[in-house]
């Protein structure tokens, strides 16, 4: 199976969502030195630090210069100020693709009516989507969304929010299948992924629609795209510890036969290259406190005792790093393989559901259909950092 972004033809229809504080740039290296020719989203930045020349919201905006098509997640609730930081990054000739987020469930944005309640306002959704698109439409370079069912299981926009962006000429739609209020809890319904595509369908479009859910293992992806008729898969969390993934999601898109879980031996060595490259990126002091997480999600599933998650857990240094993985291969054997199971344990964010906070009278019936038609701008300008659903 193939897919292209723009100009750029695909190893398969796999794309890597962006993660705050995971999917930086030697995140994305690692993943592409497992399957080259995938999109590899970078993490999502707001719009408006973009515009403002904010030092650390450009130094995250990092890619290699081997590294394309370079996709960059934007998040912001204004149209004017969301062509601006598109029309910057393009002009400047930092992207190659531009993502525009309509999922950030945080209750300070959401409470103004902003980013994952833009959808309940089908308007300003087609205004900050018309701005985006009309910014990148010189420079060639094309425009996706992402974005949930809705709000709430009674308040569900992505047929309307799919629609919408169909007709304001973006490239393709991915919808992660939870609400809002599900957050990252229970399971993700592959049924409304199809329900999507089927719409989609209804219009006369040929607007590629991706799944994004547990993807855990390359045979999700496969039965996502069967059970769904859905056109590729965004992985998130099932990459976590497991940036080898995306090379059996390439396999089994193929046809071709998936490697089995790989032995303790080979994740260390990973461990010991992503560390090492995280240093070089962010400084050894930060990038160890860093990269913490990242041994919690590469030993899940492996049976290596707590003395040595303990250990990982209060790394230090390279050097300290280095020396537990060598005890640990020592006394457990580079043979070990994951145990029955372990690659489907969950890894990042489980929590939800949570309460959603939406503007005061939003479910009043009238003020709901009032909504319809609603573009008044939310005011986020001061929020500077959001995970992005």
């Amino acid at each position: 199976m193939t897919y292209s972004i723009g100009r750029h033809e695909l190893a398969a229809p796999v794309v890597l969502a962006p993660m705050a504080g995971v999917t930086n740039a030697p995140f994305r290296a690692l993943c592409r030195r497992f399957a080259p020719g995938l999109v590899y989203v970078n993490e999502m930045v707001m719009a408006t630090p973009v515009v403002q020349g904010n030092p650390k919201t450009h130094r995250m905006i990092t890619f290699a210069d081997d590294e394309h098509p370079r996709s960059q997640q934007l998040y912001g609730s204004d149209p004017e100020v969301m062509g601006d930081a598109v029309r910057q990054l393009c002009d400047d000739g930092r992207v190659d693709h531009i993502d525009i987020n309509f999922g950030c469930p945080a209750a300070k944005v959401t409470r103004r009516g902003g980013g994952a309640a833009v959808p309940a306002r089908p308007e300003l959704l087609r205004a900050v989507v018309r701005a985006a698109v009309s910014a990148a439409s010189p420079y060639g370079i094309p425009v996706t969304t992402k974005f949930r069912m809705g709000l709430f299981d009674d308040w569900l926009t992505f047929k309307r929010t799919g629609e919408v962006c169909a007709e304001e000429g973006v490239a393709s739609i991915a919808m992660h299948a939870r609400t809002v209020e599900q957050h990252y809890s229970g399971e993700a319904r592959w049924d409304a992924i199809g329900e999507l595509k089927e719409h989609m369908l209804s219009l006369g479009g040929s607007m590629p629609v991706l799944g994004n859910g547990d993807i855990w293992e390359a045979s999700d992806a496969v039965a996502m795209i069967e059970q769904t008729g859905c056109d590729g898969v965004v992985v998130g969390r099932g990459c976590l510890g497991r940036p080898w993934l995306f090379g059996d999601l390439v396999d089994a898109l193929n046809g071709r036969e998936v490697p089995p879980s790989r032995p303790l031996g080979e994740v260390a060595s990973v461990m010991a290259d992503h560390a090492e490259m995280l240093a070089q990126h962010l400084g050894e002091d930060h990038a160890m406190r860093d990269f913490r997480k990242h041994t919690g999600w590469y030993m899940s599933g492996y049976p290596i005792g707590s003395e040595f998650r303990r250990q990982f857990a209060l790394i230090k240094s390279l050097a300290e790093l280095d020396d537990i993985l060598a005890a640990m291969l020592d006394k457990v054997g580079a043979d070990t393989t994951v145990v029955e199971g372990g690659e489907r344990i969950k890894r990042g964010h489980t929590n939800g559901p949570i309460k959603v906070a939406i503007p005061e009278g939003w479910l009043d019936g009238q003020t709901r259909r009032s909504l319809d038609s609603d573009v008044s701008i939310p005011d986020d300008a001061d929020v500077m950092a959001l995970s992005g659903g």
